[in-house]
């Protein structure tokens, strides 16, 4: 009897870890193909993790353009169908939810997690203060540090001098920088001693920030699936705590000039009965979600413009055209320029400009939980169902943004591909058709990237004064664009061009 019970004990073990393995998955009528690669569990995870672009484009064209995957333990049904795009973003949160995914992540990656109030929380937040008269006053704060990191010099004397960087870095570097300071405040004044101090200690300390922030932003990819080597792991730790205490609440509260973005989130947590030590963490989220990569996609469009003399020049004239009409210029001895929003609001090729390179770097990937069996109805009117407990996923890049049916050469970069010679916007179609999305990089529907507008007037006053004050050149003009990280989403880059000389413009 003992035997017979141990007997029905491992067996049932087994079978337990067979079906945990996926070996007894099948599927069933009316779903997508399945493919669950050759290693039990793993599936195709170590292919997907190399390169998931690459893959997906295999998977395609073996599976056409809908598929399911096993990939470490859990079943991603991939949609590469754009026509059905719409619908899965718009499904209700009761059959396909992105807060599951999103809040495993969250955690894994910052140590916060979430409350029920949080998606309203940061929804209000960022509709008060990232769009409309909140973006105006946030958009002269950001202004404002941009003067202070990139302008502060100009009277020096020094500035006919060029100065040599790397383009990665320094674009990186400052807009980090500049988004910090709009956000998290400044330091005081009473406090430093001086104004011209306290300005001096915002620099020193957030370039100190940007320098572990870097480190960290090294260890997301892999931290994001949860396969850093146990020292990364350490790493990735302790720089955690690094942040949970320099953003810290207790400390950003002592700070000077503190977005409305900051301050009512952090109100609101507080009301809804967080402890601080989450709000810590969530100050430290919060950062990696504005600040992450938009100064990488600055380098990728100045980079783009700088390999395209003519995009250059067409972005550049507008630039000045604006300052012209605002009665601004740059000249010898004069104040640096004011950037407004309203200024902002008039560049259709600068627009252009940066959702081209969007269009060429941006790979995210949008995942959804599948609540329950779902129907799908494809293009060719072919319903086929999510199964319940599987995600489904779209990867735009490869669907939409490098889709050669939808954008006509698209490896190219074309700086005015999105509007048309009268400036407005371009519609796009496939088979006919028009498309509703043309490229993806900020998600969609009601995950959509709420911080996308203040992120884009980051990006478009920095290239606006990088343009307008300075020359700029690649020091080695024969250099190739290097390929973008995949790992990274596109926003990093395999090998950082090295080289770019720069110097103000003055006008006599």
């Amino acid at each position: 009897m003992v035997l017979w019970v141990i007997l029905c004990t491992v067996l049932s073990a087994l079978l337990s870890g067979l079906y945990v393995l996926g070996v007894f998955r099948r599927r069933r009528p009316n779903e997508p193909p399945l493919d669950k690669g050759a290693i039990p569990w793993l599936g195709y995870l170590l292919e997907f993790r190399k390169n998931r672009s690459e893959f997906l484009k295999r998977m395609q064209r073996k599976h056409g353009g809908v598929f399911t995957v096993l990939i470490g333990g859990s079943y991603f049904t991939f949609v590469m169908d754009p026509f059905c795009f719409s619908t899965i973003v718009k499904e209700s949160r009761s059959k396909l939810d992105f807060r599951t995914n999103a809040t495993q992540l969250v955690m894994r990656v910052f140590g916060y997690k979430p409350i029920k109030a949080a998606h309203n929380i940061v929804h209000t937040a960022s509709t008060k203060h990232l769009t409309g008269d909140g973006l105006t006053v946030l958009t002269q704060a950001t202004m404002e540090s941009f003067q202070k990191l990139l302008l502060f010099n100009l009277s020096s004397g020094e500035e006919r001098v060029w100065q040599e960087e790397n383009l990665f870095h320094y674009c990186y570097n400052i807009v980090f920088r500049a988004g910090y300071l709009a956000l998290y405040g400044t330091e005081a004044p009473r406090g430093a001693g001086s104004k011209e101090k306290a300005e001096e200690k915002d620099r020193l300390h957030s370039n100190q920030l940007f320098q572990e922030f870097q480190k960290y932003d090294r260890l997301f990819p892999h931290l994001t699936f949860a396969l850093l080597p146990p020292k990364d792991k350490r790493e990735a730790e302790q720089l955690k705590r690094h942040f949970w205490n320099t953003l810290s609440v207790n400390k950003v509260w002592q700070k000077d000039n503190i977005s409305g973005w900051i301050s009512d989130q952090d109100q609101l947590l507080a009301e809804n009965g967080v402890p601080e030590y989450m709000r810590n963490r969530f100050m430290f989220m919060l950062l990696w979600a504005s600040q992450g990569n938009t100064g990488p996609t600055a380098f990728w469009l100045l980079l783009y413009l700088l390999k395209h003399p003519e995009a250059l020049k067409a972005v550049r004239d507008e630039v000045d055209k604006v300052l012209r009409e605002s009665r601004q210029e740059v000249k010898a001895g004069s104040s640096p320029v004011t950037i407004t929003r309203g200024m902002l609001n008039q560049t259709p090729l600068l627009d252009s400009a940066l959702e081209e390179t969007l269009r060429l770097v941006a790979a995210p990937m949008l995942v959804r939980a599948v609540l329950e069996d779902t129907c799908l109805r494809t293009s060719n009117g072919t319903d086929l169902t999510l199964r319940k407990g599987d995600r489904v996923a779209l990867f735009p890049h490869i669907s939409l943004q490098m889709n050669p049916e939808i954008h006509e050469e698209p490896h190219k970069f074309k700086y005015d591909r999105f509007i048309n010679p009268d400036g407005t916007r371009k519609d796009f179609y496939r088979d006919g058709k028009k498309l509703k999305f043309v490229s993806m990089p900020w998600g969609a529907g009601v995950s959509i990237c709420p911080g996308r507008f203040f992120a884009t007037t980051e990006m478009k006053l920095f290239v606006f004064l990088m343009l307008s004050h300075f020359d700029l050149e690649l020091v080695n003009k024969e250099e190739e664009i290097p390929d973008f990280d995949i790992s990274r989403w596109g926003f990093g880059t395999m090998q950082p061009v090295r080289d770019v000389r720069f110097r103000h413009r003055p006008r006599f």
